[in-house]
């Protein structure tokens, strides 16, 4: 049952392509830190491959083929791609699916202010998050602002050398005698997750001048009002590129891994995989870490109304062949999970977790305590994920995502599992998860390219 580390079995060439898909992901994630920045360079790349827009298919009565790749955006956050294969639809599709939202902090919708001479914004945090964590590192902007007028404005603050960042502060270590008391889920509150934003005062202004002084360079460099901050989302990311890390960059350092990580080789593996006999479908949802909630949750309708569009373009629409095509479907729930952490042993079950280096990670079920909340794959299932990844000759291991009665976690496997389909998790092993700087191996990605890769050509 011992599973060799995946660098042991690569050959010169198999290095050089790892190492090589890595950079291009690095690339990735350093860009698309939020979901609407993902969906648009998706977008960007299956235009690239030859996708075409099915909302634009269905507005001109088009007609889809087995051959034809077509994709749909939902909202700007969310996106589905199809690879129209040829066995009938009805006989089910094969299923990558992934999240694309990451934990942050989001901008509130009255957020500036003004306290001692500085000018702050008020945020929430978005998902599971250690705050404290988010304190004293350099953070950027990501978002948009939109006016009442129709118009949307692009923002990124905190990325180019050139811009300035933010942070939010802490207490020095001298004051902080009753802050280092406290459980470390309180030593930082909340509500004090408010975003140092400047402290010059406009020349002219005695009451809140720096505020006052905020409010004009966002006028005159964005175009935008104190009350566009109503229709305004904005995401607090860290700032900053994704790196190699080790001595021997054998790993990646990067905010978001949880779960671009999945994302982006399953895109490129649906990009990259030409002819299929079986429908392929690649899913990128948003709110994820939130419960799978709101109109572009993997909750939503948007993904049976996705393939009901296309079964009617094919020419051969019925509610029973939709149900027909969702039912016999497989999917992976392509999804991070917990990488062994020698500092953190206690927390792991040695024979079942997820080691770095040792490829993608299937797991049976996720959950808590008693697979509370988890979609357990059958083992006829498991079975056949086997052969694939052996014809695949893919490097995969099985995990669980920590100690029994110890934590646990979930993904949109259960979701999909509603429609009877077959669905397991599978995803790269990462260290710090959820922190603002995640950890992930070069080796892993790339397996789980390979994985995803073999799963859709089956």
């Amino acid at each position: 049952m011992e599973k060799k580390i995946a660098w042991e079995t690569y050959k010169a060439k198999d290095v050089k392509a790892a190492e090589k898909f890595a950079g291009e992901y690095i690339d990735f994630i350093s860009v698309g830190k939020t979901e609407r920045e993902c969906v648009k360079l998706s977008v960007e790349m299956a235009k690239a491959a030859g996708y075409k827009d099915l909302s634009e298919v269905v507005k001109k009565k088009g007609k889809l083929k087995a051959g034809d790749k077509v994709y749909q955006v939902w909202m700007k956050k969310s996106i589905a791609l199809f690879n129209i294969g040829s066995d009938p639809i009805e006989d089910g599709m094969a299923i990558l699916g992934a999240h694309i939202d990451s934990p942050r902090m989001d901008v509130k919708q009255n957020p500036l202010f003004e306290d001692g001479g500085m000018a702050y914004l008020d945020t929430h945090y978005y998902g599971g998050i250690k705050k404290y964590q988010w304190v004293t590192v350099p953070l950027a902007i990501h978002g948009v602002v939109a006016k009442k007028d129709g118009s949307v404005i692009d923002i990124t603050i905190g990325e180019d050398e050139a811009d300035p960042v933010f942070c939010v502060t802490d207490i020095l270590i001298h004051l902080a005698g009753d802050q280092m008391d406290k459980k470390a889920s309180k030593a930082i509150e909340g509500e004090q997750l408010d975003i140092l934003f400047g402290s010059k005062p406009l020349a002219g202004k005695e009451k809140d001048a720096v505020k006052e002084n905020i409010l004009k360079l966002l006028k005159d460099k964005y175009d935008f009002e104190e009350e566009d901050f109503e229709s305004a989302e904005l995401e607090i990311t860290p700032a900053g590129r994704a790196r190699f890390a080790g001595l021997d960059k054998s790993l990646i350092l990067a905010y978001g891994q949880d779960d671009k990580v999945c994302a982006y080789p399953s895109l490129v593996a649906m990009l990259n995989v030409k002819n299929v006999k079986k429908t392929s479908c690649c899913l990128l949802v948003d709110k994820e870490e939130i419960g799978s909630v709101g109109a572009t949750g993997m909750r939503s309708k948007f993904f049976e109304n996705a393939v009901a569009e296309i079964i009617d373009r094919m020419g051969d629409y019925s509610d029973l062949k939709l149900k027909r095509c969702l039912a016999n479907s497989m999917m992976l729930s392509s999804d991070v999970t917990a990488g062994y952490d020698p500092e953190f042993a206690s927390c792991f079950e040695k024979k079942n977790v997820a080691y770095m280096g040792k490829g993608v990670a299937f797991s049976k079920f996720t959950g808590s305590r008693g697979k509370s909340g988890s979609n357990d794959a059958n083992a006829e299932y498991m079975a056949k994920i086997r052969a694939i990844m052996e014809k695949g000759k893919v490097n995969y291991q099985t995990a669980e995502l920590g100690k029994v009665d110890v934590g646990g976690g979930g993904t949109i496997a259960y979701i999909l599992a509603l429609y009877g389909m077959d669905v397991i998790d599978c995803g790269v092993p990462v260290l710090c998860m959820h922190a603002p700087w995640e950890v992930t191996s070069v080796a892993d990605v790339y397996e789980a390219y390979k994985a995803y890769v073999a799963f859709i050509s089956y």
